[in-house]
């Protein structure tokens, strides 16, 4: 007699159902697993997004040019701190020497400790040091352009006067403006009175969570080399000629050696580009994505080595029924199906469980920090699945041989 695969089926789960406690703590390591995979998946996805969207912003023709890697205004690697510093003139000289350059700009990063002390941007009655400080030419809102919410940018005039005013970011527009207008209004920043022209909107994309540019104080060039002289942060930002941005990469670099006179391979600046930027950021998610599936996987191990003992278990205590089955002329591949099924049945329960707890983490952190992106990738989800069916599978083998290799009349005898 052949038994058909939907009562198999249903002996299988209805199996797995009689025994829920017991099977919920079997599966307790693959649904750890499968959170942790899934869930740390969801945030680096969402942190992917964010960062590409905030580097499209500045352009995905431009090449940017810094003493240090990484944050430009910041002092870099312990090998890049003593490096010369990038001078403002190299912007005039990269477009003379590289004809794939169309436009270059300079910007000056304001340390956010400036003499011992955070900078901080005030009014009366409010005040905050949450600012990052720049003095942009003009031309820098060509190279990167950017919206603005209300006002207007300072003129090339104000800019060759060296005038104290500034384009600020909305967020710190709020924290000094809250519920008005900032435009035309004065403030206070290091000490020296500026006026606010302009608000820009907000920007699009972050990085891990936020994004500078809505807390940036953007005043002219000259403004900033007269407020600060002693600061030599500079970064230039060079456009590239419309598909030609590659070419442009290895002009600028040549331009750069033989305008510092640098040794063949002994680079000291940085030139990179928004692709590569990007890339440094994916080596560096791929590192924590092999580190957290090296931590699943022992909770998969375990949540496996689990499921083989309980079915080894359950072979033992369904001995008579294997042997009653086997004598209504149940196959030896009905067995194997029926104990297999339910080792999958078990992981799956359980790989689904980590899926949904994973999903409401996200949604959890998108709650509790919404400055933090995250988005649940379809391809994780489907992994997660498979993965934990993968395990059933591995780890319910042995237990479904053994139940399928059972003499029916030494079962039918077991007490």
């Amino acid at each position: 007699m052949r038994v058909q695969v939907s009562e198999t089926m249903r002996m299988a789960l209805g199996a797995v159902w009689a025994h829920r406690f017991r099977s919920g703590l079997t599966i307790l390591g693959i649904v750890i697993g499968i959170t942790t995979v899934v869930t740390v998946s969801s945030l680096l996805t969402g942190l992917r997004q964010g960062i590409v969207t905030f580097f499209e912003e500045f352009g995905p023709d431009n090449i940017f040019v810094s003493r240090v890697s990484g944050d430009p205004s910041s002092d870099g690697l312990p090998k890049e701190r003593k490096r010369r510093p990038i001078r403002p003139e190299y912007a005039e000289m990269i477009e003379r020497m590289s004809p794939s350059v169309e436009q270059s700009s300079v910007s000056l990063f304001i340390p956010s400790i400036f003499r011992g002390r955070p900078l901080t941007a005030k009014v009366p009655g409010f005040e905050t040091d949450n600012v990052n400080v720049a003095g942009i030419s003009l031309s820098g809102f060509d190279t990167q352009p950017r919206e603005l919410k209300e006002g207007r940018l300072y003129t090339r005039e104000e800019e060759s006067r060296g005038d104290r005013v500034a384009v600020i970011g909305v967020n710190t527009a709020e924290a000094l403006f809250p519920g008005q207008s900032a435009v035309g209004r004065e403030f206070i920043l290091d000490g020296a009175e500026f006026r606010a022209v302009g608000v820009f909107a907000p920007a699009k994309g972050s990085f891990f969570g936020e994004n500078g540019l809505d807390r940036q104080v953007a005043m002219p060039l000259r403004t900033a080399q007269m407020r600060y002289p002693a600061i030599d942060r500079y970064f230039i930002v060079c456009k590239a000629r419309p598909g030609q941005r590659d070419v442009a990469l290895e002009e600028i670099a040549a331009a750069l050696r033989k305008i510092r006179r640098s040794p063949p391979g002994m680079d000291d600046f940085n030139v990179s580009t928004p692709d590569s930027i990007i890339k440094r950021f994916d080596a560096l998610t791929g590192m924590i994505v092999l580190v957290s599936i090296a931590i699943s996987g022992l909770g998969l191990l375990v949540g496996g080595i689990g499921v083989m003992n309980i079915m080894l278990v359950s072979v033992t205590e369904r001995t008579r029924e294997i042997g009653v089955r086997k004598a209504l002329g149940a196959r030896r591949n009905d067995i194997v199906y029926q104990f297999l099924l339910e080792a999958v049945t078990l992981t799956g329960v359980g790989g689904l469980i980590g899926i949904v707890f994973s999903i409401l983490v996200t949604l959890l952190v998108s709650v509790l920090v919404p400055a933090l992106p995250s988005a649940v990738p379809a391809w994780a989800v489907v992994t997660g699945f498979c993965v934990s069916v993968a395990v059933g599978l591995f780890f319910g083998v042995w237990p479904a041989f053994q139940a399928s290799r059972m003499d029916p009349v030494e079962a039918l005898r077991y007490e």
